[in-house]
């Protein structure tokens, strides 16, 4: 681990860089406050730093206030090195944002207890961080085909469409629906077409463009959402998306299916909400349907445009 050592003294710092060298500990160090705060701030800023109260530039208890008004999911240990006793000010320190403190003159016993201290605070840290971040991916992420979920795809069509306000680009959004896909489940059970549909969503992920988003819209229904320029791009990604499902058969359990897709797409007109133009494009896809499905249907601009 990491370790920052910020004291103004060249003895007690270089005594305390060895010792702490001994125990294992990455040490980098600092002779002002002012210096410790730019070491604290850098990406790969150490985890943990040991600050002498009295220091010239900027003070331990002003530079843990300032570590401490910059809101990080991954904040560093702050250990307070003070020869003041009184209760006011530890109270005085801890109330500015330092995690523990040691009095001077310390123990070396002490010392590395109180490291210790600080490293099984900092794991637990970490693994409630990583414990969040999954959670929160797993609030986003479709539990059978791992795609975005209707939450997240929804998320992401609000965010293209603010950009598109911003940069005046051109929005589409696809329902996409399964053919027929009520005879697979009756046909070779529920298992088989879970399969189905998470092999339709990786051949639809692996057609479509990074910055283009599928997510599963409910039961058998994706949402694409493309931000293409020019009228013939957008119909040819579009066109991708149908062909890659109906290429070949899906495998059912122990069977070959063929699968196939039906597509109702609309273009933002830049005004109407998210529900607005799901909805134009959900119209295009009943047409898709009742036209022969496998096919395309591209609604007709909204009113007023």
């Amino acid at each position: 681990m990491r370790v920052l050592i910020a004291e103004d003294d060249v003895t007690s710092r270089s005594i305390l860089q060895a010792v702490m060298g001994k125990w294992g500990y990455d040490v980098v160090t600092a002779s002002d406050g002012e210096t410790a705060l730019k070491l604290l701030q850098q990406p790969d800023a150490p985890k943990m730093a040991l600050l002498d109260w009295m220091m010239p530039a900027m003070d331990g208890i002003e530079l843990c206030r300032r570590v401490r008004a910059v809101e990080t999911a991954d904040p560093p240990y702050l250990i307070l090195l003070t020869a003041r006793g009184e209760k006011a000010d530890i109270v005085a320190g801890l109330g500015a944002g330092a995690d523990d403190y040691i009095a001077k003159p310390y123990n070396n016993a002490e010392l590395q207890a109180r490291l210790g201290v600080g490293q099984r605070v900092l794991a637990l840290q970490e693994r409630l961080r990583r414990a969040l971040a999954d959670a929160e991916q797993l609030a986003l992420t479709d539990a059978l085909t791992g795609i975005p979920n209707r939450r997240a795809i929804m998320a992401r069509l609000q965010s293209e469409m603010a950009r598109g306000g911003r940069e005046k680009a051109a929005l589409w959004v696809s329902i996409l629906d399964l053919d027929h896909f009520k005879i697979v489940n009756d046909t070779f059970g529920h298992s088989a077409g879970d399969m189905v549909l998470c092999e339709c969503a990786q051949r639809i992920a692996g057609v479509i463009r990074p910055y283009d988003a599928v997510g599963r819209f409910g039961g058998e229904e994706f949402l694409l959402v493309l931000s293409t320029p020019g009228t013939a791009l957008f119909k040819d990604a579009f066109e991708r998306v149908r062909g890659v499902v109906a290429a070949r058969p899906f495998l059912a359990g122990q069977t070959e299916v063929t699968v196939t897709v039906s597509q109702g797409v609309a273009q933002w007109n830049g005004a109407e909400t998210a529900a607005e133009l799901i909805r134009r494009a959900d119209e295009a896809l009943y047409r898709a349907k009742e036209n022969g499905r496998n096919r395309i249907e591209y609604t007709p601009q909204a009113p007023g445009e």
